[in-house]
């Protein structure tokens, strides 16, 4: 079957390994190379896509929870939607989530992925309390900061090139309301957003969207949404997805003159200064979640969504550069999200570090992968790095230089035996 990324950009012929129990399972990982853990398929790029992949929501049940601590123990192929649906009416909500709630447990393991809370809580490694991983030989580890912990930090943000994680346990956070007060300060560019987000630091989230096509006085103008839930309320939750895009759109609709009207229009919507409102958790967390297959927006070639983060010190002047690189390139983005980010964590390659990152989604047209090429060569001048779970098009050279942890990962894959077995289109490009 062929098998795609969330972007569609790149695919793969690949065969599913369906399994029964843990037995089968082994059986498929010792049979099947190279093979790859496959979610729920919002992993942006070709970090999941390999010759055979293993079809994770086989294991989708929840086994227990502690209702005094929030420790939630599942199956890795359990969507975080899933567990918003049981267990917000409950007051309990994900630690940390990152934009969509599509994604499986183990996804989010494997990713490292971090939310609009980077910057208080850091990312999702830090609610888990440890998981079990099949291994290349079948054999199954107890992973934690204390057992097997080199494991561990390859593991989270490992991009599935450690094992395949079957099940895993970790702390959700009590919430007293399924909603959220919303403050959103509308900035008139670049200097103005990064003297609010440091202004607003101490909110629980932060998150900002950023007209990526604006010039001049106007470059880095955004509307910054900080929050909290409410301590007043209800928890009754009601999912929502009702929108729906059922054929790709043509090509030719998402270009600069259209971009610009949104970004017009969306800046536009948000009154001068500082407003507050109160919004559905939904809207704040999962706001793209509301349109099912919105990847078809951007037609029958996908897209790519280029992540990457600079430290703190080189924030603004990298940003700018990028900005003004981006806007001159005429290849704008409708989703252009900057965050404010906490320290690095010691997980081998999980992407945050202490500073601020830019999301884009970029629709694939000519002249793109070199674009991306050069937008790298920045990342790596002002010491940054793109995000695994979106990357696409990164190079070896640029990556090595973006994560100094890389030997230890490859060190360890070689002496278990795990570049055998687990490999993705993603690791062969990027040599792991």
């Amino acid at each position: 079957m062929k098998l795609s990324g969330w972007g569609r950009y790149l695919s793969a012929e690949s065969q599913p390994l369906f399994f029964r129990d843990t037995a089968s399972l082994a059986q498929q990982v010792r049979g099947c190379i190279p093979l790859i853990a496959f979610g729920n398929g919002r992993s942006y790029g070709d970090s999941a896509l390999a010759a055979n992949h293993l079809p994770m929501q086989q294991l989708k049940r929840m086994l227990a929870f502690e209702e005094a601590t929030g420790l939630l123990t599942c199956e890795a192929g359990v969507l975080l939607a899933d567990i918003v649906e049981s267990f917000l009416p409950r007051g309990w909500f994900p630690m940390i989530t990152p934009g969509t709630k599509l994604i499986t447990v183990g996804g989010a393991i494997a990713s490292d992925v971090h939310g609009k809370n980077h910057h208080i809580v850091g990312c999702f490694s830090e609610c888990l309390d440890h998981f079990l991983l099949m291994s290349a030989d079948g054999s199954i580890k107890r992973c934690s900061r204390r057992e097997n912990p080199e494991l561990f930090h390859a593991t989270c943000g490992g991009m599935g090139l450690t094992g395949v994680i079957m099940q895993a346990s970790f702390y959700l956070k009590p919430v007293r309301s399924s909603t959220i007060e919303q403050t959103t300060i509308k900035t008139a560019n670049l200097h103005e957003t990064f003297a609010a987000f440091e202004e607003y630091q101490g909110q629980p989230y932060s998150v900002a969207w950023i007209d990526c096509l604006a010039r001049g006085d106007k470059l880095g103008r955004a509307l910054l949404m900080v929050g909290d839930f409410a301590e007043d309320g209800n928890l009754e939750y009601r999912p929502g997805g009702t929108l729906n895009v059922p054929v790709d759109f043509p090509t030719l609709t998402l270009n600069s003159f259209s971009v610009k009207a949104f970004n017009a229009v969306y800046y536009a919507r948000a009154g001068s200064g500082v407003s507050h409102r109160r919004v559905g958790i939904d809207g704040f967390f999962y706001p793209l979640d509301a349109i099912r297959n919105w990847n078809r927006i951007y037609g029958k070639r996908g897209f790519v969504q280029y992540q990457f983060i600079l430290p703190k010190t080189a924030g603004y002047e990298g940003l700018k550069q990028i900005l003004q690189k981006i806007s001159a390139s005429g290849m704008g983005s409708f989703l252009a999200v900057l965050k404010l980010y906490g320290p690095a964590n010691k997980n081998y390659l999980s992407f945050p570090l202490e500073g601020y990152s830019l999301a884009l989604d970029f629709k694939m047209q000519p002249g793109l992968v070199e674009l991306l090429a050069e937008l790298d060569q920045l990342v790596v001048e002002y010491r940054g790095r793109v995000f695994l779970a979106k990357d696409a098009t990164t190079g070896r050279e640029s990556f090595e230089k973006g994560y100094p942890n890389v030997e230890r990962f490859r060190a360890l894959r070689r002496s278990l035996g795990l570049n055998q077995v687990f490999n993705s289109l993603q690791s062969q490009r990027l040599g792991l």
